[in-house]
């Protein structure tokens, strides 16, 4: 058996996701697409103020770098100079905190 998957012999091009098929008006729409180049409906998009921002989020965080060369090199020379201290206190409560952010909340 064998399957005409451009459509090529029906005449008619199925709706991607729809039952129905094309009717003639459509295909001549198609027709005329095709020999002008143009399409006869204007189709346009509008995207709300929440999805420009962020958008424009995206691309702000796309341009920072990975990583904070400033902050590793303060780091650097503090273990160098032996002024790092470490508080393990401090490393505890964050890691707790991470901990709770990562829970699923019931």
């Amino acid at each position: 058996m064998s399957i005409d998957i451009n459509n090529l012999g029906s005449g008619v091009t199925p709706r991607t996701g729809d039952s129905k098929r094309v009717d003639g008006n459509e295909t001549n729409a198609a027709d005329a697409r095709q020999a002008t180049g143009k399409s006869s409906v204007n189709d346009t998009v509008s995207l709300s103020e929440t999805a420009i921002r962020l958008g424009q989020l995206g691309v702000a965080v796309d341009n920072q770098p990975v990583v904070d060369t400033k902050r590793v090199e303060q780091v650097k020379q503090a273990i160098m100079d032996g002024s790092y201290s470490v508080d393990p206190a401090r490393i505890a409560e964050k890691m707790m905190e991470l901990d709770m952010a990562l829970k699923p909340k019931p």
